[in-house]
This record gives C-alpha cells, sequence and structure tokens, in this order.
C-alpha cells in the first residue's frame, strides 16, 4: 500500500487556463508569505500557517539552504515531504515522512509549482512551497486525497539525494542468471533484457533471489529506505508488466522508493533485497503467494493470480531507517 505521500506525487491534469484559477475571496495578499516553517534539516519540521483564507500567490521560500548539488533537469531527488492542505481560514496535515522514511519525487509530477519551487534547488536545502490550485491539482482538485478545487497545498521538502533516470547498478557483474531461471543481459544506464525460459517456475513458495552485479555499498537492512530501478516480467507470458525505467510510455521514468520489510510494494519485493549491498542488481522470481496471488491478481497488468514475476532489481540508493 502507497503512503499517501506518493499519492500526492502521482502527475495529475493541472489547470490549464492559469488565468481563470481565482484566488479565494477574503484572503489577505500576504497570507500565503506568512506561512513559516522552523526547525532542522532531517528533522520533523514545525509549520505554522495563518488562520485566514490563502491567496493566489505561489510562494516559494527555502529558509535551509543547502550546499549539495543543484538538481539536474530530469533527476529525481529522495525527500523528506510534511504536506498541508489549506481550506479556508483552516489547514490539515494530509501526510509526513520524517517518521516513515523518505520518499521519490518524479521528475515529471504534474504539479506545476512544485516544479518550479524544486528547479535549480540543491541538495541539502529545506523547500517550502505554498501552492495555490493553479500551481497544484487545479479546479479539478484530487477526490483521491480530498483536495478541492479551491483547497492551497503547502509542502516542506527536505532534499536528501538525487538520482538520474538512467541511473544502475555499479557494482561487479557475477552472474547473468540462466538455467532453470530466466537470463538477463544489460547494458549500464540501459533496462535490462530478461529472456524466460520454457519451463515452469520454481514451484515452492520462497523468493529465488539471485545476485548479477554485485554492489560494494552498506547492505540494505529493515526499515531503510531504498531507491531502485527495476523491470519486472510476467514469467507466464514472458512480457514487461511494469518498469522505473524511460520508456515510450513514460521519457523520464519513475524510480521507486520503498522500505525495506515494510507494507508499500508486494512482499516479494519489499523482502527480497533486505541484506543487499548498495549498488547491486538482483533477479527476484516470486512466487504467487508472495506476489498478486492473494490479491487474486493484478488485472490491469494482465497478471493471474498463479503467476510468478521475475524482478530485475538495481539498488542505485538508500537512506537509513528511522530512529524509533
Amino acid at each position: 500500500m502507497r503512503r499517501i505521500a506518493a499519492a500526492l506525487l502521482v502527475p495529475v491534469a493541472a489547470c490549464i487556463a492559469l488565468a481563470a484559477c481565482g484566488s479565494s475571496s477574503g484572503s489577505s495578499a500576504n497570507a500565503n508569505v506568512a506561512v513559516k516553517v522552523t526547525g532542522t534539516f532531517g528533522k520533523t519540521a514545525k509549520v505554522s500557517i495563518p488562520t485566514e483564507k490563502a491567496s493566489s500567490k505561489l510562494v516559494i521560500s527555502t529558509p535551509i539552504k543547502g550546499t549539495g548539488a543543484a538538481l539536474a533537469s530530469g533527476d529525481s531527488p529522495l525527500a523528506d515531504l510534511t504536506v498541508y492542505k489549506w481550506s479556508g481560514t483552516k489547514h490539515t496535515l494530509l501526510d509526513t515522512t520524517f517518521k516513515t522514511g523518505p520518499q521519490i519525487i518524479p521528475a515529471q509530477m504534474g504539479l506545476p509549482g512544485l516544479t518550479t519551487a524544486l528547479k535549480g534547488a540543491r541538495v541539502g536545502s529545506r523547500i517550502v512551497a505554498v501552492l495555490p490550485p493553479k500551481y497544484g491539482y487545479g479546479t479539478a482538485g484530487n477526490s483521491q486525497l480530498q483536495i478541492t478545487g479551491k483547497d492551497t497545498m503547502v509542502w516542506v521538502i527536505d532534499l536528501i539525494q538525487q538520482f538520474s533516470p538512467s541511473q544502475s547498478a555499479s557494482g561487479t557483474q557475477v552472474s547473468t542468471g540462466g538455467g532453470k531461471l530466466p537470463s538477463v543481459t544489460a547494458k549500464s544506464g540501459q533496462q535490462p533484457v530478461v529472456t524466460v525460459p520454457k519451463n515452469s517456475p520454481p514451484s515452492n513458495s520462497k523468493l529465488s533471489v539471485t545476485t548479477l552485479v554485485k554492489g560494494s555499498g552498506p547492505k540494505l537492512a529493515k526499515g531503510d529506505t531504498v531507491v531502485a530501478q527495476y523491470v519486472g516480467v510476467d514469467w507466464r507470458t514472458g512480457k514487461v508488466f511494469s518498469t522505473s525505467w524511460p520508456s515510450s510510455q513514460n521519457a523520464a521514468g519513475q524510480l521507486l522508493s520503498y522500505e525495506v520489510g515494510g507494507s508499500q510494494v508486494i512482499p516479494g519485493l519489499s523482502n527480497a533485497v533486505a541484506g543487499v549491498p548498495v549498488g547491486s542488481r538482483v533477479m527476484v522470481v516470486v512466487p504467487p503467494a508472495l506476489g498478486y496471488g492473494p490479491a487474486g491478481g493484478e488485472a490491469s497488468a494482465g497478471i493471474d493470480k498463479n503467476d510468478s514475476l521475475v524482478f530485475v532489481i538495481d539498488v542505485i540508493g538508500y537512506q537509513p531507517a528511522v530512529a524509533s
């Protein structure tokens, strides 16, 4: 299950005619400027939002200025997020990742105000972005998140790391798979090609994890946030059903981040990378019981309830678990 923070970043159609998205009546021209954020980088931020209506002004500030590299066009940052909804004179916390682990922000997120806020920002910075509707979800809002076309959003973003859309495993090649398991070929910076053998997948209910490229970074532990490239193939059909790599459907790609041992992805993916060093590439064969089998399959991806899945995962980064 995805956290709300991930859902908040799903691309949506923004307001097309920006001039048509008016401000709330009774708002102060300086209301958005009055939003204040205090606290240290990497720790839960204290956010102060005025008890008045937001204005139509896009306000971006950098209360903490980082000294890391500037975000490059097309890159995706790993960031801690705190997000508020500002409705009328009241505000509501939608989500914060400071206690649950950071989140990858897609290079193309569909929120023009955030795109402006992050352009050229430096790693190590805390960015505060106050987004009126025309800079966020537009007049349509986002019904899934109970955001209306009149709600202003307040984002607090701590930029931890950045990753390029073609970043891949950086370790030493030790295997290409094969035999009774799929074989994998790949060029650096490109999506691996997975060839499924004609035999049936392993019949047991355990994961099969094969190291293809061995990294030299820290070993992932339960609770860490992993940043990964991946390609998923259905053993039965041999076809790719999902990928994070740039493709004809998504030129920018969309890196994956999730908690090791958590519930944000299927159990097979969540548990497969525990103990894997950063910089590695692993091939994971996920039996139905640890994939979509318990849910009856995933019809939108063409996955049946009895299908075994093959994932090739490049562990390109991580963030240690949040101390409890």
